[in-house]
């Protein structure tokens, strides 16, 4: 009887690890160039917050994460015609791109502020950048704001292809500043050499109709994967990878209230 009992525990076991090796991969498109949320290393992978998030999704949904690289502006595209399955690269939940596509629950909420030089002054009102060109990331939330925002109040919009291009410019003064997430512009920008003389101006940015509710993750219209990413995120939360995650980057909560 002990010898059927094993037996029927050791086909238990294959079958198991059988049906963990013919599940799909999922194919999850990122930019990796937003550092600390996802960047390049000098050998040539991805790192950063966002990519760490996803291989713990990955591990506790017990699927291969394979990662497909695409700039920013490409990734909605990309997600419609089935080259990836899913977006995780800091994407705000935002109710211009529901229309496109499903989003899970959020997995961090930062605000968005303004980068300039130092000692810049800039009011609530905003209208000190009137002339003034601000650099934002084409595709990006932060491009729409200052579109339909700024730009109104008189600056100039330029848009580039990644974050990194912009702060180029804004350290060789070919821009007066930047326009993004928060977290990013300390961590990527005001922390590094080329930073230094630059600084946080005028109010924090947290409007919901061009900030979203947090961040998320996006999938095809009525993707069941959505549900089974929502259950994911809740158990990386609940038995702490989150905050192992969270820690190794940021010294405070960035999944917000």
């Amino acid at each position: 009887m002990k010898k059927l009992v094993l037996l029927g525990a050791l086909a238990l076991s294959v079958l198991s690890m059988q049906a963990f090796a013919d599940e799909k991969p999922l194919k999850i498109g990122i930019e990796a160039a937003y550092p600390p949320f996802a960047s390049k290393a000098p050998d040539g992978s991805i790192v950063g917050f966002d990519y760490d998030i996803g291989n713990a999704l990955c591990a506790e949904m017990k699927v291969k994460c394979v990662w497909v690289e695409q700039e920013f502006d490409g990734l909605i595209p990309a997600l419609k015609v089935r080259k990836i399955d899913a977006i995780l690269s800091s994407m705000s939940i935002t109710e211009d791109r529901k229309k496109s596509v499903d989003f899970t629950n959020k997995y961090y909420n930062t605000p968005a502020r303004l980068v300039m030089k130092a000692g810049t002054q800039v009011s609530e009102g905003l209208t000190e950048l009137k002339g003034k060109n601000i650099g934002v990331q084409r595709g990006s939330i932060h491009e729409r704001f200052a579109r339909e925002v700024l730009a109104p109040l008189g600056a100039e919009i330029k848009p580039y292809g990644s974050q990194n291009e912009i702060y180029l410019d804004v350290a060789a003064g070919r821009l007066d500043g930047t326009v993004a997430d928060a977290t990013l512009l300390d961590d990527g920008f005001l922390k590094t050499d080329a930073g230094k003389g630059f600084a946080f101006v005028g109010p924090a940015f947290t409007d919901v109709k061009y900030f979203g509710d947090g961040v998320g993750i996006a999938v095809r219209k009525g993707d069941a994967l959505k549900d089974k990413i929502n259950t994911a995120i809740a158990a990386i939360r609940e038995n702490g990878k989150y905050k192992q995650i969270q820690d190794k980057y940021f010294a405070f909560d960035i999944y917000g209230k």
